[in-house]
This record gives C-alpha cells, structure tokens and sequence, in this order.
C-alpha cells in the first residue's frame, strides 16, 4: 500500500506496512480517506531529527481527531531516515492523527531504548529530496519549537491509484 503526500514543496511517496503496523495503517487511512489531512501543515521541524505534521491547519488551529489509537513500537520497524512513524504525547498509546518522518536515523526513539518508543508504520521511498527541502525550512523565531517561518503545507494525502 503506498500513499502520495502532496505538499506545497513537492510530492512525497510513502509504503505502508500493514503487515507490522496493522492498527496504525489502518488508523491513518481512515483519515487518509476523510480527507483530514487536506490543509494541514508540517508544524514541527527540527534539523537532523524530524518533521512532524498532519494536526494543525495553516491558520495553526489543532485539528479535532479520533480516539487515540494502539502503539505498536515492538513491531520491530526503527525509526531510521526516511520512515514514517506516529508522533504522541508522554502517554504510550496517545497517537491520533500527528505523524513524522524521520531526517536521520533516529534509533533513540525505537522499543526500549528509551522507553516504549515512536510506531514506525512506513518509509519514504520517492521524494526524499522534498523531505531534505521541508528539513532545511526557514524557522519562526528561536523559540525551539521548530515552526516553519511559512507554513509548510500538506495539500493532501491520497493512496497511490498505482498501489
């Protein structure tokens, strides 16, 4: 299953694994297919780390979502450069609709390296370059919080007709 990510820097191609993520495929293709992510910006951008979106309007309004959903970090997936992974809060199973994809092997955020861990549910495999140009956005202020100075917006988010 692949889906296509249009955003306002260029088009990101992305494989799902339904096999080791079942619940958060699933979880992310019902919004996928309400069309939630229409509008949305990559909100949180940090260098070397990750960019993280698919909750917040351009306006920067939080987008009301589905009951948080399983965390399947022992799937055995990493967070390696390129994938695709839930973001959540300090609660383990918290994951709604925020996701990110990893600018670097970020092998911390994996089962049990620190703690539960981040579920990676799939990878980049076309439009790495559209990533790297998202990564190296212009920052609003030095507030830490990583918001791009312009939003970064997620036009939407499809599954690929070719899949």
């Amino acid at each position: 299953m692949t889906i296509v990510i249009e955003t306002s820097e260029g088009t990101i191609k992305a494989e799902l694994d339904a096999e080791k993520a079942p619940i958060t495929v699933e979880n992310l293709l019902r919004y996928v297919e309400e069309e939630f992510f229409d509008g949305t910006t990559f909100h949180r951008v940090l260098a070397d780390f990750m960019i993280q979106g698919g909750g917040f309007a351009a306006d920067g309004k939080q987008k009301d979502t589905h009951e948080p959903i399983k965390n399947e970090a022992e799937n055995g997936l990493t967070n390696d450069r390129g994938t695709l992974a839930m973001a959540r809060t300090s609660e383990i199973d918290s994951a709604t609709a925020q996701f990110f994809i990893n600018t670097a092997d970020n092998q911390f955020l994996n089962h049990g390296a620190r703690d539960f861990g981040y579920a990676v549910f799939g990878k980049v495999i076309e439009g790495l370059d559209v990533v790297d140009k998202i990564e190296r956005a212009p920052l609003a202020g030095a507030s830490g919080q990583g918001r791009p100075k312009d939003p970064v917006v997620i036009q939407s988010i499809r599954r690929d007709a070719e899949s």
